[in-house]
């Protein structure tokens, strides 16, 4: 038990003291990636008329698995530099790689944007397209 205490310490010092030191360009880099990631997606849902992305995945079980599938793809590229880019981080920094950190780490500055803005920007692209097709 102690181990896994001094783990999480371990775990949460270490994604804290991420914000300042070396490479903190990530901090802005990865999550706009993944904007525009989400902004593309977002439009190509809006034109063919798919519910928002995170409402498909929490309420549509039948194309859960689909979805997440395509936001992965999606946002590979991302996820693979922001892997290479916490590699490097932390053999700079710790000497050492901890893949729990570095996946956590991934998937919160990676895909939570890309899931968080996909849905509203299909929401706000279908407002536009509506609008504009309207006054046409």
């Amino acid at each position: 038990m102690e181990g896994f205490v001094n783990d999480a310490v371990r775990f949460y010092t270490d994604l804290i003291g991420r914000a300042e030191g070396p490479m903190t360009f990530r901090f802005v880099l990865q999550p706009t990636m993944a904007l525009l990631m989400a902004v593309r997606d977002g439009f190509k849902d809006a034109k063919v008329g798919r519910a928002p992305y995170f409402w498909t995945i929490t309420h549509d079980p039948v194309h859960r698995s689909a979805s997440l599938n395509e936001g992965v793809k999606a946002t590979g590229r991302i996820l693979v530099l922001g892997l290479v880019m916490e590699i490097i981080y932390q053999y700079r920094v710790f000497g050492t790689f901890h893949v729990l950190e570095a996946v956590n780490f991934i998937v919160l500055l990676c895909f939570i944007p890309y899931l968080i803005m996909r849905g509203p920007i299909n929401r706000l692209a279908h407002w536009w397209m509506a609008r504009r097709h309207r006054s046409a």
